[in-house]
């Protein structure tokens, strides 16, 4: 349910299937960029933004919302997510559309600030991880922040078998089908990382510690800022 499977795309029901799945997903994309429009440089009238692994458009409708005057850059590597979200911005204006990853974008301090959502975990921690945060901290300018919301791997705990049982209990509570509440299958092919894996990488790209401003279960946001 949480992979990159482009049917529900297609179908134009990836955002409700998502929404049942992530508790405050319909609120996630107006915290993100409320948060990266406060931000030094993407506060700024016409910043660039870059959205990396814009999906079916959530983050880029929200900035349309708030912050018509952005620049914005959309990439996602599915093609079929990608001509949903130009369906959706149709009659949006300044979008840049990208059919790549980051690290094909190639851009070189060029954006304002950046946002990426539920991207990472499904990238493995076999140098890719550290790839692509690398590309996203070349891509902003100094002190450029980036807006970042993965799946994390819970630091070891005796109450974790708890909080797996309250996301299959929310995921019925949204109306989940009983059979399809199969956290395993969900996020067969990710790889969530915790918080100080996350630090290390943050920090080797060149970007600054994480700082928390979301958590819902083992989802969780983080601000960082490339390091000058």
């Amino acid at each position: 349910m949480l992979s990159s499977d482009p049917a529900p795309a297609r179908q134009g029901t990836y955002d409700l299937v998502v929404q049942q799945l992530i508790p405050g997903y319909a609120s996630l994309a107006r915290l993100s960029v409320a948060l990266l429009s406060s931000s030094p440089l993407a506060s700024r009238q016409d910043a660039a933004v870059l959205v990396a692994g814009c999906g079916t458009g959530a983050e880029l409708l929200e900035a349309d919302a708030q912050r018509p005057d952005w620049q914005l850059t959309a990439i996602d590597p599915s093609a079929e997510m990608l001509a949903v979200a130009r369906q959706r911005l149709q009659n949006r204006g300044r979008i840049d559309w990208h059919h790549a990853t980051v690290e094909q974008l190639g851009a070189e301090a060029r954006f304002d600030g950046a946002l990426s959502v539920l991207v990472l975990q499904s990238l493995p921690d076999d140098g890719t991880k550290l790839a692509f945060l690398s590309a996203l901290a070349r891509s902003l300018r100094p002190q450029g922040q980036l807006v970042l919301v993965d799946l994390m791997r819970p630091e070891r705990s005796p109450l974790s078998g708890q909080v797996a049982e309250a996301w299959r209990c929310f995921q019925r509570a949204s109306g989940v089908d009983g059979e399809a509440v199969d956290l395993t299958a969900q996020i067969q092919g990710f790889h969530p990382i915790g918080i100080a894996r996350l630090t290390a990488l943050a920090e080797a790209a060149g970007l600054s510690d994480p700082a928390p401003f979301f958590q819902a279960l083992d989802f969780q946001g983080f601000l960082l800022q490339r390091r000058a």
